[in-house]
């Protein structure tokens, strides 16, 4: 079950949600959700992957989207901006480490 974290982008102050876990929306949805998120480029690969592997790939990536997507957004600029448990939680699924900032105040 995917579980719902906020990011913020650190530039221009924007935040979203971002997920991570199971994508229970790209099981049922396929190559059309990185459209919903704006992954235009994403979403032509993913389609090209579902037509060759007849479905397939629908299946195996529903497991690894959300980590896919998140690990775009960390590496583009986004960083947690939830409570300190819930960076905790979504750094440790997502295996990042966790700068000083993501922690809150001590």
């Amino acid at each position: 079950m995917a579980t719902a974290v906020l990011i913020r982008h650190s530039q221009s102050g924007l935040t979203r949600k971002g997920y991570f876990g199971f994508s229970w929306t790209y099981l049922f949805f396929g190559w059309l959700v990185p459209v919903f998120r704006g992954e235009l480029g994403i979403a032509a690969l993913h389609l090209l992957f579902t037509i060759v592997t007849v479905g397939w790939w629908q299946l195996i990536v529903c497991f690894l989207y959300n980590r896919q997507y998140m690990t775009r957004m960390l590496t583009s600029g986004w960083v947690l901006a939830d409570s300190p448990e819930r960076n905790a939680q979504a750094a440790m699924r997502l295996g990042v480490v966790q700068p000083r900032e993501w922690l809150g105040p001590l």
